[in-house]
């Protein structure tokens, strides 16, 4: 089927989205504004041992960041977010050009040089990726358009952040909130809620650098729920994982359970 929309299909079946925030500890944002392909970084026009040097660093998840519109620079903008108690210490620099990616290490402190500043400002970052699936682009750009207004320097688009099915998503950092099934309307409501140091817990998938249960928990008790509770994973429907995915796949399920 051509026009199939993971998205429409994940919504239209109720999938519960909590949970689903990716558990990542560690993120390497990296600006390029060139063309993204499925595997962004290592399908991306930086050089190849750029390319080769980004791949290879552990402990961190790496993706490619640009401004709604494509403009970049001047410089190479990178930040580096690292989790702590309740949400992720932030790091920026601005780099001369892309080949000094090579001199960045990230396995001492926040790594890379003297040049890191603390970055406390909120940073909304929307997945648009559509070699990666359509639905992201088709509702991603819209809603980054929407909040770059709002939030120029704050908005960024960005390759993956898991969850087609999902879209639109959103990574806000430093919270490390992520949130899905967004449209622009409620991009923006969210993104003001957040501003303001509160969640808006229906819209989100969970908190980054949390396993999914802890994840759900969380939302759980934002909600206002008892803490004293199990939260068990339990099989759910087969379903395609994205757009592109013309297989059907396991999925899981996170359910709240009374002691």
């Amino acid at each position: 089927m051509t026009d199939f929309r993971c998205s429409v299909a994940s919504r239209d079946d109720g999938e519960p989205i909590a949970g689903t925030a990716p558990t990542d500890t560690a993120f390497l944002l990296v600006e390029h504004a060139g063309s993204w392909g499925r595997k962004a970084v290592a399908e991306s026009r930086l050089p190849e041992a750029v390319r080769d040097h980004l791949g290879a660093l552990t402990g961190v998840r790496v993706q490619l960041i640009r401004r709604h519109g494509g403009e970049s620079g001047p410089g190479v903008r990178v930040f580096h977010a690292r989790a702590t108690l309740g949400g992720f210490d932030v790091r920026t620099e601005v780099l001369p050009d892309a080949e000094s990616l090579l001199d960045l290490h990230l396995d001492d402190d926040l790594g890379g040089g003297p040049d890191w500043t603390a970055y406390d400002a909120p940073l909304w970052l929307v997945c648009t990726n559509g070699r990666r699936d359509r639905c992201c682009a088709e509702i991603g750009r819209p809603i980054t358009a929407a909040l770059a207004g709002r939030w120029p320097e704050a908005t960024w688009e960005t390759t993956h952040l898991g969850g087609h099915r999902f879209a639109g998503t959103l990574l806000a950092l430093p919270s490390g909130h992520t949130l899905g099934r967004l449209d622009v309307a409620s991009a923006v409501e969210a993104c003001a809620i957040l501003e303001k140091g509160s969640v808006p817990v229906e819209a989100s998938r969970g908190r980054a650098g949390l396993t999914p249960a802890e994840q759900v928990r969380e939302l759980h008790v934002l909600a206002g729920g008892d803490p004293d509770v199990d939260v068990v994973e339990v099989p759910s429907q087969p379903r395609r994982a994205s757009c592109a995915d013309l297989v059907e796949k396991p999925t899981t399920r996170w359910e709240v359970r009374a002691r």
